[in-house]
């Protein structure tokens, strides 16, 4: 009997690494998945691994900072499923330099990202999640939901080159504390998970100084020199960095029965690393 069957959960950024991670691994357990990803065929390939084990999928790609982004995507789940039960706000990259060197835009990109968009995102599923919950006690049933926002090591002990995305991440524990209390009433258990290093493809060893992807139109360095990524990995308590697969486990934790009285609390998925 899998854990989650036919629950309804929505995860960003679920194209790739962490994100792809997270969308199989509750895919696996019945869930049933609302993809997202900045780009429509690495969410339809997920999809399409979804399919092929027999589980179900629909994609709704696109910016997660768009205007009218947090709509679209808890209608997908409501009008292709009837309803919301776990929400995975994963979506996000680093843009870094020091605070001296660091531009407005590249402030507001990624404070809109991982802190304004899981907040449109989540106020737009609130209603949708009120009535759900009122429907559910006028039937005297409980039905708990999830609510997983994706933070970092750096929200909680900051980190040097990255203002902007300590802050957003330090932020999103300060909202799901807040919609804990909010949301309590409807019984959401509202949780973080917090990473230390996970090897992505925008952390893995690189040997081009000059390595990219594109996101919206930016040309983002990824990639970390070999030197130091063996510094990081040294500074692990494990002894390595943690595998996508690894980090979906953590998520995994707040999506299922056994943490339905957990709300408002932060978990480092950093194999004993944290900055703090």
């Amino acid at each position: 009997m899998t854990k989650l069957a036919g629950k309804v959960a929505l995860v960003t950024g679920a194209g790739r690494g962490i994100g792809r991670a997270i969308a199989l691994k509750l895919a696996g357990e019945g869930a049933r998945l609302v993809i997202n990803d900045l780009d429509e065929e690495p969410a339809q390939e997920v999809a399409r691994e979804i399919h092929a084990f027999g589980g179900e999928a629909i994609v709704c790609a696109g910016s997660v900072t768009a205007a009218d982004f947090a709509e679209r995507f808890t209608r997908a789940a409501v009008n292709h499923y009837r309803g919301i039960d776990i929400i995975v706000n994963n979506a996000g990259y680093t843009w870094d330099a020091v605070i001296q060197k660091m531009t407005d835009e590249q402030w507001y990109a990624i404070l809109d990202c991982h802190l304004t968009a899981p907040f449109r995102i989540l106020r737009a599923a609130q209603p949708i999640i009120r009535e759900l919950h009122k429907a559910e006690a006028a039937q005297g049933r409980q039905v708990f939901r999830k609510v997983v926002n994706i933070s970092s090591v750096a929200g909680l002990g900051g980190n040097a080159g990255q203002t902007n995305y300590a802050v957003a991440k330090a932020g999103i524990i300060g909202m799901t504390k807040t919609l804990s209390k909010e949301w309590g009433r409807m019984l959401v258990n509202v949780n973080t998970v917090a990473y230390g290093f996970i090897r992505t493809r925008l952390t893995d060893a690189t040997a081009d100084a000059a390595a990219t992807v594109n996101i919206e139109g930016r040309e983002i360095k990824v990639g970390i020199n070999s030197a130091l990524l063996q510094t990081i990995e040294a500074g692990v308590p494990l002894g390595r960095g943690g595998t996508p697969a690894e980090a979906a486990g953590a998520v995994y934790l707040f999506c299922i029965p056994e943490s339905d009285y957990i709300s408002g609390q932060t978990i480092v998925c950093g194999g004993g690393f944290t900055m703090g």
